[in-house]
């Protein structure tokens, strides 16, 4: 990767407030990963304060005057355009994609339908509603994952087999609400790889034990594997980040971001998700490929705010 000026970095930052916490089902992964950011500024010598976001927010952030933002929120109202556009209202420069990329990447079908359109691969999907003929939506996509459309950290995933299984599934995930979608399962290998403006960095293959990498996978258990960089031919290595980077530019993407990819068991990658606002925490994996080529968290977030502040 490029070289940075540490001293220039700190120089042009001013007071960095870092949002953290919020309202959204990943609240508890959002405090880890607004914590660990937080605390790596102020290793930095940054003058920094974080606000856990509450519905206060405005007040707290006229208050605290930051000159920059740096956005730790998963999740509902912190992913999806919705912070985005207020910090856009009060002029506050901060991290991430803006409120369309934002809103867009949030949401799967419209994230999926764009890509479709535009060409680069990802599973079949149904939409899922009350009144679906449950037995034709196994018979379109066979096995399927079942999924909320705005969600988040794995929550509220299954794997389906059947009709009955499927429709358990869509009730569950629904629960709360929220839209849900079902998608033809690729039984493969799974890849996820960071992205920061026009860098990329190593790719990460995830094995796990279990039925799939579900949110117990991704934060409890300790017997994964990651394999970084992934053990793909260079050929391979190729195509998955040409997908990659084509999938952040379609979403018009800025700043830090992780795309997911399954590869299936005839090698061909399949976009599962883009996040805008990827993971931070001790068992997040832009931290970890970051490290296998020697950058640590605090090097990190200074790269990224060096992307973010467009230093030269």
């Amino acid at each position: 990767m490029r070289t940075i000026n540490r001293e220039k970095i700190l120089k042009a930052l001013g007071h960095v407030v870092v949002l953290k916490g919020g309202h959204s089902t990943e609240r508890e992964i959002s405090l880890l990963s607004g914590g660990a950011v937080y605390d790596g500024l102020i290793r930095l010598g940054v003058n920094a304060s974080a606000i856990d976001v509450n519905d206060h927010i405005i007040d707290e952030l006229r208050a605290a005057r930051p000159d920059f933002v740096f956005n730790m929120l998963h999740g509902a109202g912190g992913e999806d355009g919705v912070i985005q556009g207020l910090l856009e209202i009060m002029r506050l420069p901060y991290s991430g994609s803006g409120v369309l990329a934002s809103a867009l990447a949030m949401d799967k079908v419209k994230s999926k339908l764009l890509w479709q359109q535009l060409g680069l691969k990802t599973a079949d999907f149904v939409i899922l509603q009350a009144a679906n003929d449950w037995q034709a939506v196994i018979e379109r996509l066979g096995n399927a994952v079942v999924k909320p459309v705005n969600g988040g950290s794995s929550i509220g995933i299954a794997i389906v087999a059947d009709a009955a299984e499927l429709k358990v599934a869509f009730e569950n995930a629904n629960a709360d609400g929220s839209a849900v979608i079902a998608e033809h399962y690729i039984a493969g290998n799974e890849f996820s790889v960071p992205v920061l403006q026009d860098e990329l960095l190593p790719i990460i293959e995830l094995r796990t034990k279990r039925k799939f990498f579900d949110y117990e996978a991704k934060y409890v258990v300790t017997d994964n594997e990651y394999i970084c960089p992934a053990e793909l031919s260079d050929a391979k290595q190729k195509e998955l980040l040409a997908l990659v980077s084509a999938a952040y530019a379609s979403l018009d993407c800025k700043g830090l971001a992780r795309v997911d990819v399954m590869q299936d068991g005839n090698g061909e990658f399949y976009l599962l998700e883009l996040n805008t606002i990827p993971g931070m925490t001790n068992h997040s994996f832009v931290p970890m490929a970051a490290l296998s080529i020697g950058i640590d968290f605090d090097e990190l977030l200074l790269r990224i705010l060096n992307a973010e502040l467009n230093i030269s």
